[in-house]
């Protein structure tokens, strides 16, 4: 609700409308639904959107608003995103200790996400990690209750709620966040031109050129919710730098790479992909369907 309302005021702020101008439609998604399983088990990703989709195809809703990192990589064609607003914060933030290294020995490291368990389990095997799933409040709750040692949340997120004191931000040169992290998607039917029309005053163009290259890298790796892969892109002058990495997923292998290349080019991406696969060993490359 938190990213709705950011769009609204953009929305606002961009066609002189009122507040009131535009309605805001709360949606239960299914991946709120159901908190005691990882998601990966239970439908993945779209668990996030079908709800969503279901409403904007029948029309009952004229756009969906989504955390872009959330959405599947391969969307149906009935929708497209003619919007995408500046990218906030794109770190973890890790709740409970100060540092990775200052996690205690043998911490009980709460977290569904099979990025998060493998970059952790990789840096700290010694850590145990265990499913965590809910909201910021849920997630927080937990940890209070003693279900875990340490969690993770995206310091975009805490941002948008008025929480950026909890927890300590990893640092992107030595955590690397999940692809689209920090970036509110908005979407809309792709035959209604004139809501399309409405968002593309909202479009930032260097938030569209780093969330379309780390999508493709997801892409051509055929990454689903199973695979644990971090990756981050970020402008540099007329450039993109991306840096990703793959894991298996108990952390014990690991494997890097980096990209520079001009925007939309998407071929550079999809070698990078090609490398970072030719150079992964079968415990990584059997949770990636290109591999």
């Amino acid at each position: 609700m938190a990213q709705a309302v950011e769009t609204r005021a953009r929305l606002c702020a961009a066609h002189g409308w009122a507040e009131d101008e535009v309605e805001l439609v709360p949606v239960l998604a299914s991946g709120d639904k159901v908190l005691d399983r990882p998601l990966a088990e239970i439908g993945g990703k779209a668990l996030w959107t079908k709800e969503l989709d279901q409403w904007l195809g029948e029309g009952r809703i004229d756009l969906s608003v989504h955390s872009a990192k959330d959405v599947e990589t391969i969307r149906p064609d009935a929708f497209h995103f003619p919007a995408f607003l500046p990218r906030a914060d794109r770190r973890d933030c890790l709740v409970g200790a100060a540092s990775i290294a200052a996690i205690p020995q043998g911490a009980v490291v709460g977290t569904s996400a099979p990025r998060r368990a493998a970059q952790l389990l990789n840096l700290r095997p010694d850590c145990k990690v265990v499913m965590f799933r809910g909201n910021v409040a849920t997630r927080l709750k937990k940890l209070a209750e003693g279900e875990a040692d340490v969690t993770f949340l995206a310091a975009a997120g805490l941002e948008r709620l008025g929480q950026s004191e909890v927890g300590a931000p990893l640092a992107s040169a030595e955590w690397i966040p999940a692809a689209a992290q920090g970036v509110i998607a908005i979407e809309c039917r792709a035959d209604d031109a004139a809501t399309t029309a409405l968002l593309a005053a909202i479009d930032h163009a260097p938030t569209r050129a780093e969330l379309e290259a780390e999508r493709a890298l997801l892409a051509a790796l055929g990454g689903t919710c199973h695979s644990p892969v971090a990756v981050l892109c970020e402008g540099e002058g007329d450039s993109l730098i991306m840096r990703a990495a793959l894991f298996s997923p108990d952390g014990a292998e690991r494997v890097d790479g980096s990209a520079t290349f001009a925007s939309g080019n998407h071929a550079a991406v999809r070698a990078l992909a090609a490398d970072l696969l030719a150079r992964a060993t079968p415990a990584i490359t059997d949770h990636f369907r290109a591999g």
